[in-house]
Formats: C-alpha cells, sequence, structure tokens
C-alpha cells in the first residue's frame, strides 16, 4: 500500500479526513500518515514548522490528497504541504498529488493527468476539452490553491483533480487515482516559482449568482490537462 498524506484545512473539512481514514483502515486502501490537528504547535517559528511538515511527515509519504473546501485556498499550512509535497529534496523525494474537490464547493469539473484515469474512473465521459490559460482554471476552480493552479499550467506537472462524489461512489476510484499519483510522480516537474504563504488568506466569497456558461466548453487547443464538464 502507498503511504499517503492528507493536506486539508483542520477547521472546516476534519470530517471529510475522518471518512477518507475510515476506508483507509477498513478496505487497506492506503496508509495514512498525515499531521493531525494538534500534532505541530502554531507557536514554532514558520521555519520550523516548514521544516516538520517537510521532514517529519511528508518524509516517508510518496502521494499527497488535497482535500479542497471553501476556505482551502488561503490556508498556509496547507500552501507548505503542497509545497513540500512538490519540492525535491534530499530527505524528503517529491510526491505525487491528488486534489479532491469536496460538496462544499459546489464542484463541476474535473481534471485527468493520468490517462488510465479516463476510462477507469470516468467511463460515462465521453468528450473531453482542453485549457491552456490561468484565468480558464480560476474560472472553472475558483476554490483551488493558488500552487494547484500553477502546477495545472505546468506542461509536466501531472495533477488530477476530481469530486468528492466521484470517490465516495466508487472507492476503486480512489485507488486508480492514487496509483497513478504514485506511478507519475518521479516524472512530475513542478512549479515551485511562487513564494511559500506566510499567513492565512481572508476566506474566498463568490456572488450568488456565480456560474460557468456552457459555452464556456470551447476552449483553447493546446493544454498540459485534459478536463471535463459534467
Amino acid at each position: 500500500m502507498h503511504k499517503v498524506f492528507i493536506s486539508y484545512h483542520h477547521a472546516n473539512d476534519q470530517w471529510a479526513k475522518n471518512q477518507l481514514q475510515q476506508w483507509a483502515d477498513q478496505y487497506g486502501l492506503f496508509i495514512d500518515v498525515s499531521v493531525d490537528t494538534n500534532d505541530i504547535n502554531d507557536n514554532l517559528p514558520t521555519e520550523s514548522t516548514r521544516r516538520i511538515i517537510r521532514d517529519d511527515y511528508l518524509r516517508d509519504s510518496s502521494v499527497t490528497v488535497v482535500l479542497v473546501g471553501t476556505e482551502t485556498r488561503g490556508r498556509k499550512h496547507v500552501d507548505w504541504e503542497i509545497y513540500s509535497s512538490m519540492y525535491d529534496g534530499a530527505v524528503n523525494k517529491q510526491s505525487g498529488v491528488l486534489v479532491v474537490q469536496l460538496p462544499s464547493t459546489n464542484p463541476a469539473y474535473w481534471t485527468a493527468a493520468h490517462e488510465v484515469e479516463k476510462a477507469a474512473v470516468y467511463p460515462d465521459c465521453t468528450s473531453w476539452s482542453t485549457i491552456s490559460d490561468r484565468a480558464g482554471y480560476e474560472r472553472r476552480y475558483p476554490y483551488l490553491p493558488t500552487r494547484i493552479i500553477d502546477n495545472l499550467l505546468a506542461p509536466k506537472a501531472k495533477v488530477s483533480v476530481t469530486t468528492w462524489d466521484r470517490i465516495a461512489g466508487n472507492l476503486n476510484n480512489l485507488v486508480t487515482m492514487i496509483d497513478a499519483t504514485y506511478d507519475d510522480r518521479t516524472l512530475c516537474e513542478y512549479d515551485l516559482s511562487r513564494q511559500m504563504r506566510s499567513n492565512n488568506a481572508p476566506a474566498l466569497i463568490l456572488s450568488a449568482g456565480f456560474e460557468v456558461p456552457v459555452s464556456d466548453m470551447v476552449l483553447p487547443r493546446s493544454a498540459p490537462q485534459n478536463i471535463i464538464v459534467r
């Protein structure tokens, strides 16, 4: 089984972390090596916190699952965990990254970065479109952390984005995506040019009428990833 680190906003989305851990323990899906809520002292200096996450918790993991809720985008610890997962250091080798959008974000899109996912995870999807501009990703994924958007745009960073319903409805989908993320992890060339977040950002507030028109499914030709709208 793969060793998986789960990155999430503890205050809002603990339920999802707990459910993943329950499934993992009950069905032997993966080994959870995540940080629990009280494992790191918030009063530690920033660099000490980063070192603990990078060297103590991520060291033995090979896949990081990022759970995205409505306030995940601005959480500094989540950004540090994503950066540390992508960083290929002497102690902490880079991991594969899989993003799961939680129901609170009302997700309507997903990205399949690994070819196996199209047939195995999305057999009901017959038409795939591509995106190559930042505005297109941010419009479709308003709650995703900025560092994830950076790497959806990076041609050789294989980051898949799925929905909670897609894995909760069939746990084999989760296993397939974790396996694919693990298999391609060493091939990823991540974009780490963005500085790590130094503090938390205010929650993103979308207007009540926010929506993506169906016409937006007509996308640019050249793109590093595949995206689908349901």
